[in-house]
C-alpha cells in the first residue's frame, strides 16, 4: 500500500515524506496504552462481576477489545511500528483475538483502498449495504458482521474461497490462516471445558461479540453515503469527535486523509489532516457518532436512500 496515493500533487513531496516516517515508539507507546487499558478493565470486570456496575464496564471492556482492530489495520498497512516484523507480529496476535485472519483482511483491506466506493471492484461495499431502517440496525448490531466472519473463515478452512481479488499466490495462505485459527480457537475451547473455566467467554468473546455495535459506527461512518466518484476527500468521511475516541480509533477518525495518503502512520494523522485542509481550503466530509447515527435513522424511516440522506 506505500505506492498507493489517493490525491497526487497536493503535497510537497518533502512534506510528504516527513509525515510518513515511522516510529516503533510511538506504536509501542500506543499498544501499551491500548493494552493496559484492557488489562485494567479487565480487572474491574471481575472485582464488579455479580453487580449491577459490571454492566457498564463490560461495555466499556468490549469496546477496548473490538477497538483492537484499529491496530490490526495499522498493522496491515505496515504503518503501526517501524520494523516490519513488529507490524506482522502484533497484527496476527490482533487477527486472532479479533476473529479476523490477519492476511486475509490485508488483502482485503487493500483492495478496499484501491477501489474505495468502486460499485464494481471495493468488496466493502457489500459488507455495508444498508437499504432499510431494519437493515441498518442490525448491522449496526454487529450481527450481520460477525456471521460473516465465522461462515467465512470455516469456507476458507474447507478451501472454499471466492473472492476473486486474491492471487493463486495468497489463495493457500488464506486457507491455512484460517485453519491455524480454527485450530487454535478449539483448542483455547478444549482447555476451557477441561478447566470449567469461563475466563475464556467472560473477558474476551462475550465482550467481543455482544459490544460489536460500539465498533460497528466506525465502520458505517467512513463512506456511507457518499459519492461513488473516485476522489478519496469525496467519498471517505472525517469523523468529529473528541480525544480519548482518537486515541481509541489510532486516529482512524481521520478518515479522509488516511485514505488519500495511506502510507503515513497513525500517529502523523492529525498533522496530515491539518495539511490537506490547508491546501484545499475546507474540510473533507465530515460528520460526528451520533450525527451519523441520527441523520441515518431519520433518513431511512422516511424511506430514504444512504445517498439521498446525506446528500
Amino acid at each position: 500500500m506505500d505506492d498507493y496515493i489517493g490525491r497526487r500533487g497536493l503535497l510537497e513531496p518533502a512534506h510528504l515524506k516527513s509525515l510518513t516516517r515511522r516510529s516503533d515508539a510511538r506504536g509501542l507507546i500506543q499498544l501499551a496504552s491500548h493494552a493496559g487499558a484492557i488489562a485494567i478493565t479487565g480487572v474491574t470486570l471481575a472485582c464488579t462481576w455479580g453487580t449491577w456496575w459490571c454492566v457498564p464496564v463490560f461495555v466499556l471492556h468490549g469496546m477496548l477489545l473490538n477497538y483492537l482492530y484499529a491496530g490490526q489495520h495499522e498493522c496491515s498497512h505496515w504503518t503501526a511500528f517501524k520494523s516490519r516484523h513488529l507490524n506482522n507480529a502484533v497484527g496476527r496476535v490482533f487477527g486472532f483475538l479479533m476473529f479476523y485472519p490477519r492476511d486475509e483482511d490485508r488483502w482485503y483491506h487493500f483492495t478496499h483502498h484501491r477501489h474505495t466506493q468502486d460499485l464494481d471492484k471495493d468488496p466493502e461495499i457489500d459488507r455495508r449495504r444498508i437499504v432499510t431502517l431494519a437493515s441498518f440496525v442490525i448491522s449496526l448490531s454487529g450481527i450481520t458482521y460477525w456471521r460473516a466472519m465465522f461462515v467465512n473463515m470455516v469456507k476458507h478452512a474447507q478451501g472454499n474461497l471466492w473472492q476473486n481479488y486474491l492471487t493463486p499466490e495468497q489463495r493457500p495462505v488464506v486457507i491455512a490462516e484460517a485453519r491455524w485459527h480454527l485450530a487454535g480457537y478449539g483448542a483455547i475451547a478444549a482447555v476451557s471445558v477441561a478447566l470449567g473455566s469461563w475466563d475464556a467467554v467472560i473477558y474476551w468473546v462475550a465482550p467481543l461479540l455482544l459490544t460489536k455495535w460500539t465498533h460497528q459506527t466506525q465502520n458505517l461512518i467512513e463512506h456511507t453515503g457518499l459519492t461513488h466518484a473516485p476522489d478519496t476527500l469525496a467519498n471517505t468521511r472525517t469523523i468529529t469527535t473528541i480525544a480519548p475516541l482518537r486515541w481509541l480509533t489510532w486516529n482512524m477518525v481521520y478518515h479522509s486523509a488516511h485514505h488519500t495518503f495511506p502510507g503515513v502512520p497513525f500517529h502523523a494523522l492529525p498533522a496530515l489532516h491539518r495539511a490537506i485542509v490547508d491546501k484545499i481550503g475546507h474540510e473533507p466530509p465530515s460528520l460526528g457518532y451520533l450525527a451519523f447515527n441520527r441523520q441515518m435513522i431519520r433518513g431511512l424511516a422516511a424511506g430514504k436512500s444512504p445517498a439521498e440522506t446525506f446528500a
